[in-house]
């Protein structure tokens, strides 16, 4: 009865040790799959969202002072007439 025990023993060690060596290489090829990812987008030139956000504000704003100046310009414009 002790034997058999054992042998059950063992076969859980094994695959408890299955497992971890599994997760190990889960963990594993994601990491290098998000490594290769990583440098595919890099060598693409995306910008990143902070950079786009950034340039999005810078937009909108000059659009803002170019309308604020359009309508200098046509309040000028009313004048003269």
């Amino acid at each position: 009865m002790q034997s058999r025990n054992k042998i059950f023993d063992d076969m859980s060690q094994l695959m408890t040790n299955a497992m971890g060596v599994a997760q190990g290489a889960k963990t594993e090829a994601e990491t290098a799959l998000k490594g290769m990812v990583d440098r595919w987008l890099a060598d693409r030139d995306f910008v990143t969202r902070e950079e786009f956000d950034a340039v999005r504000a810078m937009a909108q704003k000059a659009r803002e002072e170019n309308e604020a100046l359009k309508a200098r310009l046509d309040a000028m414009d009313s004048k003269k007439s």
